[in-house]
């Protein structure tokens, strides 16, 4: 039979089958995949703040759109490269686990991993690149200064809604990258969903895991406990948005197609 893109139902069978997969993955294997992950997430954003700064500050709306348009890159070395992000992992997961697949520990087990191994390389991208070669700082740190700012003065309710809407937006991108069946298709999947996360702002884990510390380094009026406070907020929003709005809907809907998990 001709290769095909995958239709909803058959996608929700793949990331069944991932979710499991994942559950089975060593600590080793775990720790590397999410630090590379947590490096990319810091290009992407390193990217992200060169173009908007680059811009005159009247054309605010097209730097923001060109800012925007490359930060994707990030997820595309991510899901097609290989790595483990803990805000796709919340939808992939917890669909396993709402599907009977895989266990409670397994999941928690999974997010504790990737959550510390995406910290870990976004700090070193926001120290190394960001602060010790300058990449965040300089003619660059007034905008990163200002969105690290913007992200931690949001109040709780305002960030969790926000973080909401980014993880939908990012989870779908993950979706439908695994109904292509080639490069280009899953590239272009991935691409839009988190350009419009991007584009509006909202509040993303991993990426403030790089753009706070970032900011602190920079000299943001910003302190550590802050930015502790800010993750609360918005790892529960992830988890909605990755869960609910992609997982559990989907599952909701299609789950009379799923093949026997003994098959």
């Amino acid at each position: 039979m001709a290769s095909r893109d995958l239709y909803p139902q058959e996608i929700l069978q793949v990331v069944l089958d991932k979710s499991c997969a994942k559950a089975q993955s060593s600590i080793p294997t775990l720790a590397i995949l999410s630090i590379l992950a947590g490096g990319y997430i810091g290009f992407g954003y390193l990217a992200y703040l060169k173009v908007v700064s680059g811009i005159p500050h009247e054309w605010g709306g097209v730097a923001t759109l060109l800012g925007a348009a490359v930060f994707p890159i990030a997820l595309i070395c991510i899901l097609l490269g290989g790595g483990e992000l803990v805000t796709s992992n919340m939808m992939i997961m917890s669909l396993g686990r709402l599907a009977g697949r895989i266990s409670s520990k397994m999941l928690l087990r999974n997010w504790v991993i990737v959550c510390m191994g995406n910290l870990v390389g976004t700090l070193a991208m926001a120290f190394f690149l960001g602060h010790y070669v300058g990449m965040t700082e300089g003619s660059v740190a007034e905008k990163t200064i200002a969105v690290a700012e913007a992200k931690v003065h949001m109040d709780f309710g305002r960030a969790f809604v926000s973080a909401v809407a980014c993880n939908w937006m990012v989870c779908m991108g993950a979706w439908l990258h695994f109904a292509a069946k080639n490069t280009t298709g899953r590239m272009l999947a991935i691409w839009f969903p988190v350009m419009i996360f991007v584009l509006n702002g909202f509040q993303h884990l991993v990426a403030n895991m790089f753009v706070i510390p970032a900011g602190i380094l920079a000299g943001a009026n910003i302190t550590w406990g802050q930015f502790f406070f800010n993750t609360i907020p918005v790892f529960l929003g992830n988890v909605v948005g990755g869960a609910s709005f992609v997982g559990a809907s989907y599952l909701y809907t299609y789950k009379d197609t799923l093949k026997d998990s003994a098959e």
